[in-house]
């Protein structure tokens, strides 16, 4: 069970984490279009700005998780499992306080995308 004291530190470490995140999001600027008359130049750009908008996605998507976070700890089921509705692990949440998922029900998942169950033909 998780105490009132670590729900507080919870807290704190997540919304440190979405002011960091919002930081990140608002600097947009490396995903400006550069007309540069050299193809090399244009070529490199392109994979800078490729690269920019890979982190600017995956930043807005940690960012929602974040958020989901804040919103379960306002709402009394932070560190409760939304497959299986067990508790997650303290450590689990040290390591990732955004996570939605214990330990077993998040392997379970990463082993069906690897090897998802075969479909019925017949």
């Amino acid at each position: 069970m998780i105490t009132a004291l670590e729900l507080t530190d919870f807290r704190s470490v997540l919304e440190a984490r979405q002011a960091e995140l919002e930081d990140l999001l608002r600097d947009r600027g490396v995903i400006a279009i550069n007309s540069s008359a050299d193809m090399l130049d244009q070529i490199q750009h392109t994979l800078e700005r490729d690269m920019a908008i890979g982190n600017l996605e995956r930043g807005s998507a940690r960012l929602r998780e974040v958020q989901g976070a804040l919103q379960r700890l306002d709402h009394g089921t932070f560190g409760i499992c939304l497959d299986c509705a067990e508790e997650i692990s303290g450590k689990r949440l040290v390591a990732v306080p955004w996570t939605t998922s214990c330990l077993t029900c998040r392997e379970a998942e990463a082993q069906n995308a690897i090897s998802p169950p075969l479909l019925n033909a017949a």
